[in-house]
């Protein structure tokens, strides 16, 4: 198996079995998706994409609606994504996605954690390049054949298909999402869930002592409300 899927492995226990966000970003995703697309889901890619990943975590369908009809309002403020990259302590980069309406109170806080915990805020593109940035797919496998599939997909990007517990992943860099997605909705395989993610390059294995060092920063930024996702250079343990 590839990176991806040893990415996946390795990040699932830890980060996605944490939903406690998972509405709140979403809720900011379908904000984004309907500036930027318009409220109807069957012109709007982007805004399927998000209702699928809404069910996915089973956030209610009236908080769905709602979301939509909230961003349909020209009076509310629009979120601005925006990409934050240090260092934590013991040389760990990381990498930080964020989704806000007030720019200048995000980076006073993502400051103050990397202050607070020894860590550096560093300028643009300063670890990002150590990151591949990928989207990815979960499919229903009813019905279908993998090494089929893979082949299919090969000529839209995909670089890594594998099957788990939770149906089939794939994985294929960023530029790829649209061209798969619609590859998947035009031959009827049900999307479960789709994503962006940053892949590390390379990981960097530290001592139980070191790493609670950067656990401390990573907890600190990972309960920000503005903060999407957290991204890492720190070798994790797949073991549950």
């Amino acid at each position: 198996m590839g990176r991806a899927f040893e990415f996946r492995k390795a990040r699932k226990m830890k980060r996605w079995s944490a939903m406690s966000k998972a509405f709140t970003r979403i809720g900011k995703d379908i904000v984004m998706a309907v500036k930027e697309g318009g409220p109807d889901p069957d012109a709007n890619s982007r805004l399927r994409a998000v209702i699928q990943n809404a069910k996915a975590v089973n956030m209610p369908k009236e908080n769905v609606e709602r979301a939509i009809k909230r961003a349909s309002d020209k009076s509310l403020g629009d979120y601005k994504e925006v990409l934050f990259e240090g260092y934590a302590p013991h040389g760990i980069a990381i990498l930080i996605e964020t989704a806000t309406d007030n720019n200048t109170r995000t980076v006073a806080n993502i400051r103050s954690y990397f202050n607070k915990c020894d860590g550096s805020l560093g300028t643009s593109g300063s670890v990002s390049f150590m990151f591949d940035h990928t989207c990815n797919f979960r499919i229903n496998p009813e019905g279908l054949d993998i090494e089929e599939l893979e082949l299919e997909l090969i000529d839209h990007g995909v670089e890594e298909i594998f099957e788990d517990e939770d149906g089939i992943m794939i994985y294929a860099p960023f530029e790829s999402f649209g061209a798969i997605q619609s590859y998947l909705e035009e031959n009827n395989i049900e999307i479960l869930s789709s994503g962006f993610e940053r892949i590390p390059q390379v990981t960097k294995k530290l001592s139980e002592e070191h790493a609670a060092d950067v656990e401390k920063l990573l907890e600190k930024i990972e309960e920000d409300d503005d903060v999407q996702n957290v991204y890492h250079t720190m070798e994790e343990s797949s073991e549950e």
